[in-house]
Parts: structure tokens; C-alpha cells; sequence
């Protein structure tokens, strides 16, 4: 009887012994290995990994404790098993029972990507490909190999992606950004073409898209983007050819130095709107809710030219006679 007395008492102090090292482990600070530069630590938790491995990754990162100790946290509290990938950064002071929690709650790092209205899709491309944060999994694949691996059905990716402000976590595959643009811009311009004015001269969507693609290229300054869009609409509906430059650019790609030459206009090309009616066949590059919605919501007006005044404005014109004034004056330096 007193040996058993004796034994339950002992386990009693031990249980109670380990509950105030679990106790004194989990809520004191842990040190970290900083430098004066960096006074936080960063690591990646990859998908699959287990709170032991993860608990390595976290030590060899620079959080001072050893994994073992961690992972024994993890499994007394049930916690063991909750841990969510991704990239985390942990600062002074934090403890161990901060970062299990940060850890289950998957409280990552995050960053920042931004994709600029009217960048084409190689710019997105690019941008993606610089980003240091992106695990570039779309290395090597052709653009119609993107589409595939994102869902897309579309067969040509420019103008499908929104240009958007986008976060993510350290190290996520570029092909996420790429799924979610794509779908941000599938539902945005099915919710717009929804609420169009019907008297639009569109017959679908990937129409709207297109308008407003040139809209996006042409517009200098955002309240004039209506008066764009309304020079545009009002060619569409006579059939007059739209002859806007920025279709033609597109349609050089890069042959284009920067320098748009007369014969470059008198090339035909599928993009070409001064030799060929209507819109070209794609978009020209990526554009934001505000062309969208011009291209489906343009303003009444009789306007059917506009010239850049050189300062970001353009002059619009009702008559070629008043477009060629303003050519004049604005173009030509004529009084």
C-alpha cells in the first residue's frame, strides 16, 4: 500500500514537474539569431511537412530551441497535426506557444505583387518571372501551356488577367496568381457584360473585352475615359474603322521600337485598324473595371476623333474638318 502511495506520488511530481517545464517553455521568449540588419526571422513551411521537420526548418532558420522540445509541445496540447504551410517571419520576444499558434492559424507572411492596368500580357509574364518571392513553376511554358495549366478556356491569354493588387505567401507557385487573375477577370467581365446597355454595338463579352483593351491603351487621362469610349462606339456603329495606333503597336509586338512609322500604318495586319474594320481579333493588353465599363456603359455624344494635345489630354472633334484643325494645331504645331 505505501509503495503504491509512494508510486502515484511520484508520478504525481513528475506530471506536475513536466507540466511546469511545458509551461515554462511554451510561454518564456525564445531567443532568435538575428543580425543587425534582419532583426526578424524568416522560414518556409512546405506542404506535407510534419511539426518535427517543420520544428528543424524553424531552428536551422534561426529560432533558438531545440526541435524536439517544440515538437513535444505540439503533440501534449493535440496541435501536432493543425500546422499550415506556407512562409512565416517571427520577431523579439515571440515564444514558443506564439509560434504554435501562429503556425495552426496559418498566420504567413504575405507579399505583394502588382499587375498595372494596360500592361500587356508579356509585361505580366515578365513581372512575374523578376518577382523574388514567386516560385516560377511556369518556366519554359508557352503561353498556351499557361492557359492549360490554370483552367483557362480561353486560346489567346492577352486581356483574360485583371490587373489587380495581388498577396500571396513567400515561395507560392506564380501559376496561383495566374489562376486568380484569370478568374478574377472572367468574373468581373461577366458580372459587366450582365448590367451592359443593351444598345452597345457588342455581341459578347470577349467584344467588350477587346473595346476595352483600346480603350485602356488610348485613355490619357481618367475623365476623359468616356469621351474614348464614345469616339469608339459611335465608329463601330457606322463601320467606320476605328484607326487607333496601339492596335497597330500591338500587332508589330516586338518589332516595335518605340517609333510608329507611316508604312508601319499602311501594313496590313490583323491588328491593324486603319486598314482593317471592326476590332482586332484579341485584345491589345490588360484592362482595369473603368474601361471595362466605359466600353459597356459609353456616353451618348457625336464625337468621332480625338488627337493627344501632348500634355495627357486629348482634343475631341464631331468632324474630320474640326479633327484636322486640331491635328494642326496639336500635331503640326499650327496656329
Amino acid at each position: 500500500m505505501r509503495l503504491l502511495k509512494r508510486s502515484i506520488l511520484l508520478a504525481l511530481l513528475v506530471a506536475a514537474g513536466l507540466a511546469g517545464w511545458l509551461a515554462w517553455f511554451a510561454f518564456a521568449a525564445v531567443p532568435l539569431k538575428v543580425n543587425d540588419e534582419h532583426r526578424v526571422v524568416n522560414f518556409d513551411i512546405r506542404p506535407g511537412l510534419g511539426l518535427k521537420a517543420a520544428a528543424r526548418v524553424m531552428a536551422e532558420a534561426g529560432v533558438g530551441f531545440s526541435p524536439w522540445r517544440f515538437a513535444l509541445l505540439g503533440r501534449l496540447t493535440g496541435r501536432d497535426r493543425d500546422i499550415k504551410a506556407g512562409s512565416y517571419e517571427v520577431g523579439p520576444g515571440v515564444t514558443a506557444w506564439q509560434l504554435l499558434e501562429k503556425l495552426t492559424a496559418g498566420e504567413v507572411t504575405q507579399s505583394e505583387l502588382v499587375i498595372v492596368e494596360g500592361s500587356t500580357f508579356r509585361e505580366m509574364r515578365a513581372l512575374l518571372a523578376a518577382h523574388p518571392d514567386l516560385r516560377q513553376d511556369t518556366a519554359g511554358l508557352s503561353d498556351t501551356e499557361i492557359l492549360h495549366r490554370i483552367g483557362a478556356g480561353a486560346t489567346h491569354p492577352e486581356g483574360r488577367f485583371f490587373p489587380d493588387t495581388y498577396l500571396f505567401a513567400r515561395q507560392s507557385s506564380d501559376l496561383d496568381i495566374y489562376r486568380r487573375a484569370y478568374r478574377a477577370m472572367q468574373r468581373r467581365l461577366a458580372a459587366a457584360w450582365e448590367g451592359r446597355d443593351p444598345v452597345v454595338p457588342l455581341r459578347d463579352a470577349n467584344e467588350a473585352l477587346i473595346l476595352a483593351s483600346i480603350i485602356e491603351k488610348e485613355t490619357g487621362r481618367a475623365e476623359e475615359r468616356g469621351k474614348v469610349a464614345s469616339v469608339f462606339v459611335n465608329r463601330l456603329r457606322i463601320g467606320m474603322r476605328l484607326q487607333t495606333d496601339p492596335t497597330v503597336i500591338y500587332g508589330l509586338g516586338e518589332k516595335f521600337d518605340g517609333n510608329l512609322r507611316k508604312i508601319d500604318l499602311l501594313t496590313d495586319t490583323p491588328y491593324n485598324s486603319y486598314t482593317r474594320p471592326g476590332l482586332p481579333p484579341t485584345p491589345i493588353a490588360l484592362p482595369g473595371m473603368a474601361s471595362i465599363e466605359a466600353a459597356l456603359h459609353p456616353p451618348q455624344t457625336d464625337l468621332y476623333y480625338f488627337v493627344a494635345r501632348g500634355d495627357g489630354s486629348s482634343a475631341f472633334s464631331r468632324s474630320l474638318e474640326e479633327h484636322n484643325r486640331a491635328v494642326a494645331k496639336y500635331q503640326l504645331g499650327r496656329k
